[in-house]
């Protein structure tokens, strides 16, 4: 294994956070409920609020004119039962005043409307009054509560998200261009190969967004669009903690990721990539959809592994989770309530995986508009006594033990690479199947194996270093510039493995095809070259044939031209029927594997077991459970924190042989263990 990292605090505590988004600014006519918020968080165990969120026009309710006190009350009401305070700016909605006066802090679409004043995130990144007002804000909020004893961490807005087409992000999106392109015109021509449909530009007024009124079929032109749209919200991002940085430079900061509930998928508008360099600890909002009629419980747990070590990975350290829900939420197709004791597991997956927080939206239903029947700590029957309430307590209890895990982490020798832009552009590609691309989809079958043998693995992105893992795995990679390619070929040259996938290597960083068919260090690496890309309809299937066994086939199969390249696996049907489908070549001192159709659940069971006793992988501790239960493991030094998950609907034999300590009861453990459905154990080993 690599070397187990030391630990890594997020913020000033050194316990795990309990708590999550507090809305006092709805109840400041009902000090009656602001009281028995303060007795309910000490019985829900309970010790850190995000507070403030949406409290802009109950900070200002008139330009210029502020109202404080009540959040000093809150401020002193939490620090007197010993809890902290995530301090949120304001300004993931701005109050009616502003967009009366200030019309231009409003959004365009973009079908070049003018946006009404309403809903959340609905401002322009660029304007200069908006980002004024948000400073001004901020840097009270800086300067009275900045030295609070009780203050943990800045959170900044809330979900950022959205693109504004007004005329002056269109300006700042031309000059966006001329910084990026060196001022010439036939150089962003040629990336955006301008002769196509006669889209040449000579003149950089010429340029708009990307508008279904408009352009959209310019690949380089929607590129470049998003990744301005990430580069502009970072912006506003960093105008916003100015004042932040200059008055309180030792209070962390962080702001709230997402992820695409229905899939669970990474959230697709911005490159957390880039973000997350701007921030101290990264933090992100899971809202799973559990027991839902389309996947079984353990798949859908394996989703929400994946998206928790892509977001650890991102800076290699822990990672917060701010939002989450004790049962429903309001916004699902189907708001189906957590079962009995889910709202635990699923919470210690969250800590299992690198977690120091279970966080809530939110502490108390409100009583009106959207989200009144969301998920909450209290309930509108202000009681302690529901359900919900009990399985939060039992949370905060069972945190209350783990205060030794926060900071640790989960070395790996795995890494499985994720890239925001390759999303983008694959998924305007007018090609393959529209609706089967499935990139993010597609990796997380990739780690399914690794998940099950509860092996432990990063998700990581193009600007991290993977020098050091004896294992990469690239599935369709579309996206490429020949920089990454470079680091590649140095990788499995220096003694990696590596394994890439069909519809991988295809267009370089301006989505411009290669010329001379697959990259020629490609074609080195892995001995062969893709030479066209079949797609198949959604009822079609082929078959493989690896290593004496036949896997389904479905959506794409690569024609390969073998050069070098050993044979792994061939096609069994179809024109291209016993040709190569599978491949290994030997390349320096490492070795290269591409897969070149879509295969079942075994084939990566089979294959990458294969690959796992080839490289000597393995679990932490070696637990044998059968499919559905789920072994993670955090670090110290000396000591490991095993988490053992059973993410299915029965019972669970478990068996070890060593000697541990149970983390919640104390008892000594041993041998086996039988779970029960949807229980967790958390053991407590030390390492001699």
């Amino acid at each position: 294994m690599m070397s187990k990292s030391n630990k890594t605090y997020t913020s000033k505590a050194k316990f795990m956070l309990h708590g999550g988004d507090y809305n006092p600014d709805q109840w400041l006519d009902r000090p009656d409920i602001l009281a028995d918020d303060i007795k309910l968080m000490k019985l829900a165990h309970t010790n850190t609020f995000s507070v403030g969120i949406f409290a802009w026009s109950a900070l200002e309710p008139e330009e210029g004119v502020y109202n404080f006190e009540w959040l000093d009350e809150i401020f002193e009401n939490i620090t007197s039962i010993g809890g902290r305070v995530i301090l949120a700016t304001p300004s993931g909605a701005r109050p009616a005043w502003m967009s009366q006066k200030y019309p231009e802090v409003l959004r365009v679409n973009g079908n070049r409307l003018k946006q009404l004043h309403g809903g959340r995130h609905n401002h322009c990144f660029t304007s200069k009054v908006y980002r004024e007002k948000t400073q001004e804000m901020n840097r009270l909020l800086a300067e009275r509560y900045g030295q609070h004893s009780s203050l943990l961490m800045w959170h900044i807005s809330n979900e950022y998200g959205g693109e504004c087409h007004c005329n002056s992000c269109q300006h700042a999106f031309r000059d966006w261009l001329k910084e990026k392109y060196n001022h010439s015109l036939k150089s962003l021509n040629d990336a955006w190969w301008g002769p196509f449909w006669s889209h040449t530009y000579n003149d950089w007024s010429q340029i708009e967004p990307p508008s279904p009124i408009g352009e959209s079929a310019v690949h380089g032109l929607n590129l470049d669009w998003r990744r301005f749209v990430t580069d502009q919200t970072i912006n506003f991002y960093e105008n916003e903690i100015v004042p932040l940085r200059e008055l309180t430079p030792n209070i962390p900061i962080t702001t709230n990721f997402m992820a695409d509930t229905f899939d669970l998928i990474p959230f697709q508008a911005l490159d957390y990539s880039k973000f997350a360099k701007h921030l101290d600890v990264v933090s992100w909002d899971a809202y799973p959809a559990w027991h839902n009629d389309w996947e079984s419980t353990a798949e859908l747990a394996m989703k929400v592994g994946f998206i928790n070590d892509l977001y650890r990975s991102l800076k290699q350290q822990p990672f917060l989770l701010m939002e989450s829900t004790p049962s429903g939420v309001n916004w699902h197709e189907v708001n189906k309530a957590k079962r009995p004791g889910m709202h635990l597991l699923s919470s210690m997956q969250m800590v299992s995986h690198g977690s120091d927080s279970v966080l809530y939206f939110q502490w108390r239903k409100s009583r009106g508009s959207s989200e009144k029947f969301h998920g909450a700590v209290v309930d509108h029957d202000n009681s302690p006594e529901n359900r919900v309430f009990k399985e939060v307590a039992k949370v905060g209890q069972t945190l209350e033990k783990l205060s030794d895990v926060v900071g640790t982490n989960r070395p790996s020798e795995v890494a499985v690479f994720y890239d925001w832009e390759n999303n983008w552009a694959i998924n305007d590609a007018q090609g393959f199947g529209l609706k089967t691309k499935l990139y993010p989809q597609t990796l997380q079958q990739h780690y399914r194996t690794f998940w099950e043998q509860d092996i432990p693995v990063d998700v990581i992105t193009k600007e991290q270093d993977f020098s050091n893992y004896k294992l990469l795995i690239v599935p369709m990679l579309y996206l490429v510039s020949e920089e990454t390619i470079s680091r590649l070929k140095a990788f499995v040259a220096n003694g990696g493995k590596l394994v890439m996938t069909y519809i991988s290597g295809l267009v370089n960083e301006h989505d411009l095809t290669y010329m001379g068919g697959w990259h020629k260090d490609l074609q080195e690496i892995f001995g062969m070259k893709p030479l066209e890309t079949d797609t198949l309809y959604p009822k079609d299937r082929n078959h493989v044939t690896y290593k004496n066994k036949s896997y389904e086939m479905k959506d794409y199969a690569t024609v390969i031209d073998l050069n070098s390249a050993n044979v792994e696996g061939v096609y069994q049907e179809d024109f291209y029927e016993n040709t190569p489908a599978v491949t290994s070549h030997q390349y320096g001192k490492g070795k290269s594997y591409y897969i070149g159709a879509r295969l079942d659940e075994q084939f990566h069971r089979d294959f990458y077991s294969g690959l796992i006793d080839e490289l000597s992988l393995g679990a932490v501790h070696e637990i044998k459970h059968e499919q559905g239960v789920s072994v993670q493991v955090r670090q110290a030094e000396n000591c490991d924190y095993i988490f053992i998950m059973n993410f299915t609907e029965e019972k669970q034999p478990i068996s070890f042989d060593f000697q541990g300590k149970d983390m919640v009861s104390g008892d000594v453990i041993t041998g086996d263990l039988m779970l029960e459905r949807y229980e967790v154990r958390i053991i407590e080993k030390k390492n001699s």
